[in-house]
């Protein structure tokens, strides 16, 4: 599904050229995703993957790569980008292209998950987030809360019957945050660490990929989207929750007010992805029934909302 924009054989010729790969011998379409293009090409100097981003121009393209190289300096584990034109200098009908090293790995489906990868993956969301502290560049990321709101005005506009009361509830959703978020540390924030941006080798993690969201914005909000991502089969499973906050303070302890905020952000992304996945996903209708619906994330903010913040700090300490 995610080859929105189609790269040719002589596209995919001309991006290897432009980055010292020799000839092109194949294009392969990635499914994965729900917003870029993805293709892996092989070349005469072996196998790469190539993103076509479609919502992003140069200033974002710049701010990632800059991003990976700063936490791939610092033994993040990121995949490398391959050298090449500057952000935005090569596309394929309009959209900037970027082409990193394919990782070898493989995702998880959500029966494999289990605590130990949990914890894990809390350990190096951590170790990832330590790493960006001194990262210099400050962007604001394309999913704050003005953006949602205008793309729930945008599903409004749609008129869709389904779609009423799911969007009654995000727009109550969003106001109340919008007036009672707490103010919470900042830093780096990936956005977006789903099974299928984790890669692993055997038990080890061997790359976390997908930054193209990445951000400046509120740290504690990037444990609490992983969690909601990897946490929950047909509920939240509280033994992997607690295994990943586990595994988070190993690495980087909460500040004073982050157990609250954990709460506030767990609704936030619940808040966020909901929106998104209507847009990108359920607006659309060319997707499979089922696949990643916007339904998973209003049931896993019923689950949050039960809890008042200090039942679910309980629950995670």
């Amino acid at each position: 599904m995610a080859t929105f924009t189609p790269i040719s054989l002589a596209d995919g010729a001309r991006i290897a050229s432009a980055h010292g790969l020799g000839g092109c011998r194949e294009v392969i379409g990635v499914s994965a995703g729900t917003v870029n293009s993805n293709y892996f090409l092989e070349t005469e100097r072996g196998r790469v993957f190539v993103r076509l981003y479609e919502q992003q121009e140069a200033d974002g393209v710049a701010y990632e790569w800059a991003l990976l190289e700063h936490l791939g300096e610092r033994g993040v584990p990121v995949p490398p980008r391959v050298k090449g034109p500057g952000p935005g200098e090569l596309r394929v009908a309009g959209r900037p292209v970027a082409v990193f090293q394919a990782v070898a790995g493989e995702d998880l489906c959500q029966a494999r998950v289990d605590a130990h990868r949990c914890q894990a993956v809390g350990a190096a969301l951590a170790r990832a987030s330590k790493a960006g502290e001194d990262f210099p560049i400050v962007r604001q990321g394309r999913f704050g809360l003005p953006d949602v709101l205008r793309l729930l005005e945008r599903a409004s506009a749609e008129n869709r019957a389904e779609l009423a009361a799911p969007i009654a509830r995000l727009r109550a959703l969003h106001a109340e945050l919008s007036e009672r978020y707490p103010t919470l540390p900042q830093g780096v924030v990936h956005g977006d660490l789903f099974r299928d941006n984790v890669l692993w080798q055997g038990a080890d993690i061997a790359a976390l990929l997908d930054w193209e969201s990445a951000s400046h914005g509120t740290v504690i909000y990037d444990l609490a989207v992983t969690m909601l991502a990897w946490c929950c089969g047909d509920s939240l499973e509280w033994e992997l929750a607690r295994a990943m906050v586990r595994g988070y303070r190993t690495e980087r302890e909460l500040a004073a007010g982050e157990w609250e905020g954990l709460w506030w952000s767990m609704r936030l992304g619940c808040l966020r992805f909901a929106t998104t996945r209507i847009i990108d996903v359920h607006l659309k209708g060319t997707y499979p029934p089922g696949y990643k619906s916007f339904q998973r994330f209003l049931q896993r903010l019923d689950v949050v909302e039960e809890l008042t913040p200090g039942e679910l700090e309980a629950k995670l300490s």
